[in-house]
């Protein structure tokens, strides 16, 4: 895949939920005179409409944004638009988030610490088709593909199976009564299952369980 012809400035698109990190984004594409700013999103629903009327050649893309998460966004817009290179660029830098990242489509993953410099030289090999970790992403990934096992390979390597079964009916939405006639198990060992996936997920109740869930690619 080939990037934006180089005689015009890259058009950036920046989605964060986070106004004061969104405006420093903005001013660092502003300010490089290779770079054009297209529009900004405060979150992933926005960003997905932004798209659709600007065609950047790159976004930068929280991961965690409220409603339609940065990942659910990548995954739309790369189905609608696989020339639209999508950096993650966040806080994170947990396997599970770099993993559901990749599989949603996204071409870069850095973290929001990066240095200026990094971030327009990601945003610049993102636009030329390349795929790009910041030193501290590329560390973790080296490290899972050296372990290579199929529980890493899995998203919340914690979780037995039938936790693991249980969490991806509970992201599509499933209450618990259609779950544990799904499985051929009680109500109350699916309760059970559940207050069991909301520790090891640490979070405190069902929607917060489904958003982590939506962001690794369950449901």
């Amino acid at each position: 895949m080939t990037g934006p012809a180089t005689d015009r400035p890259i058009r950036v698109v920046v989605a964060d939920d986070h106004p004061v990190f969104r405006s420093g984004l903005r001013t660092l594409v502003q300010e490089n005179a290779a770079l054009d700013f297209a529009g900004e999103a405060a979150d992933g629903e926005h960003a997905v409409q932004v798209c659709e009327q600007q065609r950047p050649d790159v976004i930068l893309m929280d991961v965690r944004m409220p409603g339609v998460s940065g990942i659910d966004a990548t995954r739309r817009i790369v189905s609608s638009h696989p020339d639209v290179g999508i950096l993650m660029l966040t806080m994170l830098e947990d396997d599970t988030s770099v993993l559901a990242a990749m599989r949603a489509g996204a071409r870069g993953y850095i973290l929001k610490g990066a240095a200026p410099d990094e971030i327009v030289r990601a945003i610049v090999a993102v636009a030329a088709g390349e795929a790009i970790f910041g030193a501290a992403i590329a560390a973790r990934m080296a490290e899972f593909f050296r372990a290579g096992s199929r529980a890493a390979a899995q998203p919340f390597p914690a979780l037995s199976t039938r936790e693991h079964d249980i969490l991806n009916l509970v992201a599509a939405g499933e209450p618990n009564p259609a779950i544990a006639a799904r499985l051929g198990l009680s109500e109350k060992t699916i309760r059970n299952n559940v207050s069991s996936i909301f520790a090891k997920l640490r979070v405190a109740d069902r929607p917060a369980a489904i958003v982590r869930a939506r962001e690794a690619g369950l449901g």
